[in-house]
């Protein structure tokens, strides 16, 4: 028994459709560097250069404009004086930025940014065989 209740309607629908499906980003995981580079690099500890070239490797900076990379530059201060001595304070101010560009899964799902792996070559590599084209034949022969 499935449970209580009338079955489902087969021509339900839903009336609050996501007025902002049509406004999704697709990108692609890939080592590609996006932006510019960090300006004054060599006032910065080797963490915060590490934080800002993630940053520019991450699928989702292939969508940054002008503004974004500038948040980010601006943010590279704070992320600096972090590493130096850490705050709950600073913290909070990096996260919030953070999730703004889509840092974590949950801000990507918020932005509607669809993060997509790279899709493997198709077809059958040279030396490998064809497993269901081989169970065909066999039962074709049967």
């Amino acid at each position: 028994m499935a449970g209580n209740g009338p079955p489902p309607s087969e021509n339900k629908r839903r009336r609050n459709a996501d007025p902002l499906a049509d406004h999704a980003l697709s990108v692609q995981v890939g080592e590609e560097v996006h932006g510019p580079d960090l300006p004054h690099v060599d006032l910065y500890r080797p963490r915060t250069v590490t934080w800002y070239e993630t940053w520019r490797r991450a699928p989702q900076a292939a969508a940054f404009v002008g503004t974004d990379w500038q948040r980010l530059q601006m943010l590279a201060p704070i992320v600096d004086a972090y590493f130096e001595e850490p705050s709950t304070k600073l913290l909070a101010e990096i996260r919030l930025n953070e999730g703004l560009l889509g840092a974590t899964h949950a801000d990507r799902l918020r932005a509607r940014i669809k993060v997509e792996k790279p899709q493997p070559a198709t077809g059958t590599p040279a030396g490998v065989a064809d497993l269901t084209a081989r169970r065909r034949q066999v039962s074709d022969a049967s």
